[in-house]
């Protein structure tokens, strides 16, 4: 089985979603599943030069390959002619695409060859589907999705969600869809964990980590409130601020300064992106991780941090909320600063709650979001698209 994996950039500063093609490429290939990945160089919308590496000619990696294309000039847009052209002219070699994202060019157009070549593909939303989502740019998206998303949709042969509230939520703008519903997966190495790294920086427990992408979405206006409320109640813990926006940096520095002015001052630490060993060490080392987003579809560093053993506080607006609460894996509250700050002072002052919670957090990203098993559902999905076709 021959199998593409489309995306506008695979480059570290965009998050999970994009890591996350590369995850899935290594376990489908371990499966004797052939893998290309077509995706750009692009490295961040502004600020950041797009990827070194060789473009237009395959790149070996684990098991699969990738062809990087570039971007240039529509850089900001993650758009390639040259991916274009090259699916135009092999998409008869493969069996089936996976796409990844929509309302983005790349994906959009590659959507249209494969149609016009015949060749079944499948649509993996990135929660741009959910309605809080497409009230960004309202109008613009109306008028993107009635020409370009909804014959796309229409035309998948099915569309890819990672959770079932994802699925339950998203618009199919009147259509009916067939939908798999399959999770994202995590990595479960516990050699890139390297202790010395965080205990350098002298923090004082309990930690609470916050990591992702610095964006209004993520429900930072709840979460700094929340904070200094519990330190005004004279509950210890220091608080970890991990991530970045190269797309907003005018938001991440207003979130920085917001913190420098505050009581959470002498109690944070901003580490910016973070990746790698360190990465993995503060999800393992950490007492809570919190994530109070206003949507999210599924929530990759959610299922990392479960899957390093620590306990979860999220909002019910992460979709994997009802898996985390009923494998008490963590703590699950609204979207509201009330809300979090009864959650977060709970989870505080129960240390052996935290660790109970943590271990079931760990045996439950065990048994789900472990990449051969998804591996082996997203190979199923894709034998039974065959099978319909032929």
């Amino acid at each position: 089985m021959r199998i593409l994996q489309i995306i506008p950039s695979i480059s570290l500063v965009y998050g999970g979603p994009s890591q996350m093609v590369l995850g899935l490429s290594a376990a489908l290939a371990d499966k004797g599943i052939e893998v290309t990945i077509l995706t750009t160089n692009s490295n961040g919308d502004v600020g950041q030069p797009p990827l070194d590496v060789p473009l237009n000619r395959p790149v070996e990696q684990n098991g699969y390959q990738v062809y990087y294309f570039s971007c240039a000039p529509f850089r900001r847009y993650k758009f390639s002619l040259d991916l274009l052209r090259w699916l135009n002219r092999h998409a008869k070699a493969f069996d089936l695409a996976h796409i990844h994202a929509l309302f983005s060019p790349v994906s959009t157009a590659a959507a249209t060859v494969a149609r016009s070549n015949n060749l079944p593909y499948i649509l993996r939303p990135l929660g741009t589907l959910d309605p809080a989502d497409l009230q960004k740019k309202k109008q613009l998206k109306r008028i993107y999705a009635a020409l370009f998303e909804r014959p796309n949709l229409a035309g998948a042969a099915a569309i890819h969600f990672t959770s079932q509230q994802e699925a339950k939520i998203s618009e199919r703008f009147g259509l009916i869809t067939q939908d798999l519903v399959i999770p994202l997966g995590v990595d479960f190495n516990k050699n890139t964990v390297n202790s010395q790294q965080l205990d350098n920086l002298k923090l004082p427990s309990p930690l609470l980590l916050f990591m992702s992408r610095i964006d209004p979405k993520k429900g930072l206006d709840l979460l700094l409130p929340a904070l200094e409320k519990l330190l005004a109640e004279k509950l210890n813990f220091h608080f970890i601020l991990a991530g970045n926006n190269p797309q907003d940096p005018e938001y991440e520095a207003k979130i920085q300064k917001q913190i420098a002015n505050s009581s959470l001052a002498k109690h944070t630490t901003v580490t910016g992106f973070v990746s790698g060993n360190f990465k993995a060490t503060m999800l393992e080392k950490a007492d809570i991780f919190v994530l109070p987003s206003y949507y999210e579809n599924f929530g990759i560093a959610v299922a990392e941090a479960m899957a390093a053993g620590t306990p979860v506080v999220i909002s019910n607006q992460v979709h994997i909320w009802e898996e985390v609460q009923q494998a008490e894996a963590g703590w699950v509250c609204s979207c509201e600063v009330a809300a979090l700050t009864d959650t977060l002072r709970l989870a505080l002052k129960d240390a052996s709650e935290r660790k109970r919670r943590g271990l079931n957090a760990q045996n439950y990203a065990l048994k789900y979001y472990n990449w051969e098993t998804i591996a082996q559902q997203t190979i199923q999905a894709y034998k039974q698209i065959l099978a319909n076709k032929n």
